[in-house]
C-alpha cells in the first residue's frame, strides 16, 4: 500500500494520518474516522489512481503511434495489413514456419526509448518457443521470415502487450521493437 501511495501521490494525502490509523488499527484502537469514511477514502484514492494510470497509457499509446507514423515513411520499411512493420537486415533463404511450427530465435527487445527490456543476445542463449505461441507481432512476423534471416520489427501496442503491459518493463500500450534472428525451425 505504501508503495502504491509512494508511486501515485496526489493532493490532500496525509501520510501521517494514514500511517496513524495503520497503527492504531494494528494496535486494536478505536479508529479515528468511521468504516464509512475509509471506504470513501479508499474509493477516491482507488480512482484517483486509475486516473493517473489512464492518463499514462493515453500518452504511451500517442507516443508509440507517432513513433510508428514516422518510422513508416523510412527507406526500407515494410508496413502489413495489421501494422506491423519491419526491415530485413537479413535475408535468409531457408524454410518459413508455420503458425503450428517452433522455432529457435535470437532477439534483442527494446521500448521505443531504446530501454532494453528483453534479449536472448544478452543471456548468450537462443529462445525457442511455438511460432503460435507469442505475442501477435511475433507470430506474424515470424511467418514471414526465411530460416537465416534477421529482421528489426516495430510492433504496434494492438499487436504487442496491448493494454495489459507485461511486468513493471513493459507498460500498458507500448509500442516494441525487436530485433529477431531466426535460426531453425525445431
Amino acid at each position: 500500500m505504501g508503495q502504491q501511495l509512494a508511486d501515485n501521490p496526489f493532493d490532500g494525502l496525509d501520510i501521517d494520518a494514514v500511517a496513524a490509523g495503520l497503527k492504531a488499527a494494528f494496535a486494536g484502537d478505536e479508529p479515528a474516522v468511521s468504516e464509512d469514511q475509509i471506504r470513501a477514502a479508499f474509493t477516491v484514492i482507488s480512482q484517483r489512481m486509475q486516473a493517473v494510470e489512464a492518463e499514462a497509457a493515453k500518452a504511451a499509446a500517442g507516443e508509440g503511434e507517432a513513433f510508428l507514423a514516422e518510422n513508416a515513411k523510412k527507406a526500407g520499411i515494410v508496413v502489413t495489413e495489421s501494422g506491423l512493420q519491419y526491415e530485413v537486415l537479413v535475408q535468409g533463404d531457408g524454410a518459413k514456419p508455420s503458425r503450428s511450427d517452433k522455432v529457435r530465435t535470437h532477439y534483442h527487445g527494446t521500448l521505443i526509448d531504446g530501454t532494453v527490456f528483453d534479449s536472448s543476445y544478452n543471456r548468450g542463449q537462443p529462445a525457442e518457443f511455438p511460432v503460435g505461441g507469442v505475442i501477435a507481432g511475433w507470430t506474424e512476423a515470424l511467418q514471414l521470415m526465411p530460416v537465416g534471416s534477421k529482421y528489426r520489427l516495430y510492433i504496434p501496442h494492438n499487436l504487442a502487450y496491448g493494454e495489459r503491459g507485461a511486468g513493471g518493463a513493459i507498460k500498458p500500450y507500448s509500442a516494441l521493437v525487436f530485433d529477431v534472428e531466426l535460426l531453425a525451425i525445431v
